[in-house]
């Protein structure tokens, strides 16, 4: 049984940083695409940003490109996302994906991905 499980959300100020990680297990870790979405306050759940399995290829929602990176570990079965220069706009919920397709393009659509955490809170405040 495939289970993520996210970890790393809070409460951080205008500018602030933090690190999301999201634990996978039951999985070959390494075979498949993940990416973290968000769902903000009465807004639908949006791609932030993706990787392909072996971590040469990274995708990203344009408004957090230059500040949110994605990485993987895979030795760890671990994904992370680092959050810089973070804005009251990217208060939300983010969530851990994996598509367990094995498919090497990585997609941005949520229907494509069969697992998902639970998600973790993320605040920021101006």
């Amino acid at each position: 049984q495939v289970q993520l499980v996210e970890s790393g959300g809070g409460l951080v100020q205008f500018g602030g940083s933090l690190r999301l990680s999201c634990a996978a297990s039951g999985l070959t870790f390494g075979g498949y695409a993940m990416a973290w979405f968000r769902q903000r306050p009465g807004k639908e759940r949006e791609f932030v940003a993706g990787i392909n399995w072996g971590g040469s290829r990274t995708y990203y929602l344009d408004s957090v490109k230059g500040r949110f990176t994605i990485s993987r570990d895979n030795v760890k079965n671990t994904v992370y996302l680092q959050m810089d220069s973070l804005e009251p706009e990217d208060t939300a919920v983010y969530y851990c994906a994996a598509d367990l397709s094995g498919r090497t393009v990585v997609f941005r659509a949520s229907y494509e991905y069969d697992s998902w955490g639970q998600g973790t809170q993320v605040t920021v405040s101006s």
